[in-house]
């Protein structure tokens, strides 16, 4: 049984180096106990030296290494506490509720380890044709999973299969990304103290890409709370730039810029809007792997990008600059991201 102390956020927290020093038989229940052994939450932070010095950056860059989270992402944190609030709130009763959620794939996978663990059906509602190595994690979990052509139609069309589906399924729970608070909670409980933590309280500057808004919102009330002056930048696609009153439009940075403001984005807090283009993106991501041997998807090298641009401000010299690796790079194989090298592989195999 877990008690209320060790239910408390933020400074009862040790992460899973604490594993390393307990005596005795240090083994998780389950992959989902988080409260005792942390397995989801405190992930590593890594200083980028080989970029910023080969770029001349005078600030450090400094990126959270979410991959290490039990199902690879930023998004297992979410899931986790979308499903306990429900709890909470007597909304839901494994074996009994079907949960059902809107994910470009990494919310999705995060929900679907849970749902496994706690006994809930899950049905995953995707964009077709965006993201096939996220569609075979899930449906290889155990998920069933329904796509809808939002290419074409836009992300009302996901919107509209949520409600006919709730008219058509018994007893099923929709998992909002995009408009419930506890979303954004998951960072303010977590990610943003370990972050302050990890840091020793020295960030200057907190860059993250928005896709449901919830990493963005929870960490920086978070930091704001410890800092007022902490600088707060929203990374965005330069294709569809709807955070920045631009017009939505089709883009490549898969799990961030859905072409709307989400709800529980909290845009009062935020200082400042970086673009960065898909091209940006991927390169960055390819010079992570290269340059740093980090293997990160898509979103993490626009942060990166993001990162660059606002480092090379000749203002934030000697600044700590902070930003997320939302997930690895394994998850993107059949993207763009790994065309060319995909394509290279192929031909010698043959």
């Amino acid at each position: 049984r877990i008690s209320n102390r060790e239910m408390e956020p933020q400074e009862g927290r040790k992460g899973i180096p604490s594993l390393l020093s307990s005596q005795g038989e240090c083994i998780a229940t389950n992959i989902t106990l988080f409260y005792a052994f942390q397995l989801i939450g405190w992930t590593p932070l890594i200083e980028l030296r080989n970029i910023a010095e080969k770029d001349g950056i005078g600030a450090r860059l400094i990126g959270k290494i979410e991959p290490y989270q039990p199902l690879s992402s930023v998004k297992d944190r979410s899931a986790l506490r979308l499903i306990e609030d429900a709890e909470e709130k007597g909304l839901i009763t494994p074996g009994i509720t079907t949960l059902l959620g809107v994910t470009s794939g990494n919310l999705g996978i995060g929900v679907a380890f849970i749902a496994a663990q706690k006994g809930y059906k899950f049905i995953a509602l995707m964009p077709a044709k965006l993201s096939l190595d996220k569609q075979i994690l899930m449906r290889y979990l155990g998920v069933e999973v329904v796509l809808v052509d939002a290419v074409q139609h836009g992300f009302k069309a996901l919107l509209d299969r949520v409600e006919q589906m709730k008219k058509d399924v018994e007893d099923v729970y929709v998992l909002d990304q995009f408009t419930n608070p506890a979303n954004p909670d998951a960072h303010f409980r977590w990610t943003g103290p370990e972050i302050w933590k990890d840091t020793a309280g020295k960030v200057d500057i907190f860059i993250a890409a928005s896709g449901s808004g919830g990493t963005i919102t929870g960490v920086g009330r978070y930091l704001k709370t410890k800092n007022p002056s902490i600088k707060l930048i929203c990374v965005e696609p330069a294709e569809s730039p709807v955070i920045s009153d631009g017009e939505p439009a089709f883009h490549n940075i898969l799990g961030i810029g859905p072409g709307f403001v989400p709800e529980i984005l909290d845009r009062s807090q935020i200082d400042e809007i970086v673009t960065v283009t898909t091209q940006e993106a991927m390169d960055m991501a390819r010079r992570l792997a290269r340059e740093e041997g980090l293997l990160v998807g898509i979103s993490s090298g626009a942060n990166a990008a993001a990162c660059l641009k606002v480092a090379s401000r000749e203002e934030n010299r000697g600044k700590m600059i902070v930003t997320m690796f939302s997930s690895g790079a394994e998850r993107y194989l059949n993207s763009e991201l790994f065309a060319q090298v995909k394509e290279e592989c192929v031909n010698i195999n043959m």
